[in-house]
C-alpha cells in the first residue's frame, strides 16, 4: 500500500499563559512512501516525527495538508477504519491476558461481515505467532517473557489483522543493546516476509540505517532530506544532516576557501574547484582521515583509543570546532608511541563544505 503525504501540518495550541504560541509539529511534510518498502523517520527528540505517524495513523487530525493510502484519501477516517497495525515503545500488553489472549484481541472487537469464528481467530493467532517466533510462548502471561519476547507479541498482535500499513514508534528503545540489534534485524526480516509498508520512527540513526529502504531526516517539524540511507550519509544536504548521521559524529572546524583551495589554520589542505572564496564549515567524517607522518594536516595529539580492528585518534586544532575531533585509522597502521603531533592527508569524499551561516550544504569538485 502507497502512502502519500501531502503538505501535512500540523499545528497544537500554545499552553503557556504568558505566551500562549501555537507549537508546529510537523510543517508541510510532503512524501511519499512506496508501496511495500520500509522508511525510517529519524531525528532528535521534538523533531515532529512521533506525530507525523500519528497523523498517519489517525491518532492526529492534520491542521492542513492529506493523506492518501493508495488512491483513497484517508485524511478524516477514524484509526479504526484506516487498516493500520501500531506497535509503540511501551508495547502495551494486557498483562492479566495470555499472549494468545493479547494476539486475538483486535480480532475479537471485529463486528457484522467481518466478525471471525473461534477457529478462524486461533488460525490467524498461529499465523502471527509463527511470523515473530513466539508459538511455544502463546500460553505465558507477559510478565513471564523477557522484554524482546514482548516487544514481539505486541508486533505479532499488529500484525494479526493484516494491516495495509504497519507503523512503529520507537520500538527498541526499551531494549538493552544485543535485544535492540536482534529485534530490529527481526523487524526487517518480518517486513520483508510480509511486503507491509512500514514506517519506523527512532532517535537512533544506526537504527534507522541498518533497516531502513529510506529514510527521512527531520528537524523542528521540517524534513531537512529524504534518501536511501548510504546515499544520505554520504551527500548530506547540511550540517545537521551530517552531524546526525554517523557514529562517531562528524568533525567540524572553520575553514576558507581561496583561490579554489580549502585551508583550515595554516594548513592547506585540497582543492575544492567550483566553491566560492570566503569562509566555510569543514565537516569531515573520522574515517576521513588517513595517517600520514608527511600528512597536510597537522594536529596535537590527545589520546590513541585502540577498538579493536580500529583505532580513534583524538586529536586538537585551532580551527576545530568539535570538543573532541576524532580520526578513525586502521589499528594496524596505528602506533600508540604516536607524538605530540599527528598529521594526516584527507579522503576527498569523506570531506563536506557548508555555509557558516545557513549551513547548506557548499558542492565542490
Amino acid at each position: 500500500m502507497k502512502v502519500v503525504l501531502e503538505h501535512l501540518t500540523k499545528i497544537f495550541p500554545g499552553r503557556e499563559r504568558k505566551n500562549p504560541k501555537d507549537v508546529v509539529a510537523v510543517s508541510d511534510f510532503d512524501f511519499e512512501i512506496p508501496d511495500g518498502k520500509l522508511v525510517g523517520l529519524l531525528g532528535p527528540s521534538g523533531c515532529g516525527k512521533s506525530t507525523a505517524l500519528n497523523l498517519i495513523s489517525g491518532l492526529e487530525t492534520p491542521t492542513e495538508g492529506r493523506i492518501f493510502f493508495g488512491e483513497d484519501d484517508v485524511t478524516q477516517l477514524p484509526p479504526e477504519h484506516r487498516g493500520v497495525g501500531l506497535v509503540f515503545q511501551n508495547y502495551a500488553l494486557y498483562p492479566h491476558l495470555t499472549v494468545r489472549q493479547n494476539i486475538r484481541f483486535p480480532l475479537e472487537n471485529l463486528k457484522g461481515e467481518a466478525k471471525l469464528t473461534k477457529e478462524v481467530m486461533e488460525a490467524k493467532v498461529q499465523e502471527a505467532a509463527k511470523v515473530v517466533q513466539i508459538e511455544g510462548l502463546l500460553d505465558r502471561k507477559p510478565a513471564e517473557m523477557s522484554g524482546g519476547q514482548q516487544q514481539r507479541v505486541a508486533i505479532a498482535r499488529a500484525l494479526v489483522k493484516k494491516p495495509k500499513v504497519f507503523l512503529l514508534d520507537e520500538p527498541l528503545s526499551n531494549l538493552d543493546a544485543r535485544l535492540r540489534l536482534q529485534t530490529r534485524e527481526e523487524i526487517r526480516r518480518i517486513q520483508c516476509e510480509t511486503g507491509i509498508t512500514t514506517v519506523f520512527v527512532t532517535h537512533d540513526q544506526e537504527e534507522a540505517m541498518s533497516i531502513s529502504d529510506s529514510i527521512v531526516v527531520m528537524k523542528e517539524g521540517r524534513v531537512q532530506q529524504v534518501g536511501a540511507p548510504q546515499a544520505v550519509y554520504d551527500s548530506p544536504a547540511n550540517l545537521f544532516v551530517a552531524k546526525f548521521l554517523g557514529n562517531p559524529q562528524i568533525n567540524v572546524f572553520e575553514g576558507e576557501v581561496k583561490d579554489g583551495r580549502l585551508r583550515i589554520g595554516d594548513d592547506d589542505l585540497m582543492a575544492v574547484r567550483e566553491a566560492p572564496d570566503g569562509p566555510v564549515l569543514v565537516g569531515i567524517r573520522p574515517e576521513g582521515f588517513v595517517w600520514n607522518p608527511e600528512g597536510v594536516f597537522r594536529c596535537g595529539k590527545r589520546a590513541v583509543e585502540v577498538m579493536g580492528r580500529d583505532s580513534s585518534i583524538v586529536f586538537s586544532h585551532t580551527g576545530a570546532l568539535t570538543t573532541q575531533p576524532r580520526a578513525i585509522i586502521d589499528s594496524e597502521l596505528v602506533s600508540q608511541e604516536l607524538g605530540d603531533e599527528v598529521r594526516f592527508d584527507l579522503r576527498p569524499k569523506k570531506v563536506f563544505l557548508f555555509h557558516p551561516e545557513t549551513e547548506e550544504r557548499i558542492l565542490f569538485s
